[in-house]
């Protein structure tokens, strides 16, 4: 995907702001009893919010059975020999896979000599 994105931390009770899904790309929220987590495009997040910017999204093309397994990993591992630190995201049909804007290049490489193919 194209989109540059950030990956913000609120508090955990905070109210999910208007701001993170303003957008009409990516935008994923996720709150735990101690954080509020939203993951959106980057130039949707106000100044003053906690946040790493310069993330690039891959999807893992989908829909996938929830009895598959191993689909992440099969990401995840080359990119992890290669030293590419990832952000990962699960939704119903399938993943996502974040890195940031500088690994972007290392990670394409990473995936497709591992037999993926990486559409741009």
């Amino acid at each position: 995907m194209k989109d540059r994105l950030a990956i913000c931390r609120l508090e955990a009770a905070e109210t999910i702001p208007a701001w993170a899904s303003s957008d009409s790309g990516f935008f994923s929220v996720t709150r735990t009893a101690g954080v509020l987590s939203i993951v959106c495009v980057e130039n949707a997040v106000p100044p003053g919010v906690k946040c790493e910017r310069a993330w690039r999204i891959f999807e893992i093309e989908g829909p996938f059975d929830f009895a598959a397994t191993g689909i992440l990993v099969s990401a995840a591992a080359p990119l992890a020999e290669a030293g590419v630190p990832i952000f990962a995201i699960s939704t119903f049909d399938t993943d996502y896979v974040l890195v940031k804007q500088e690994h972007a290049g290392n990670a394409v490489r990473a995936l497709e000599s591992a037999g993926h193919c990486v559409m741009r």
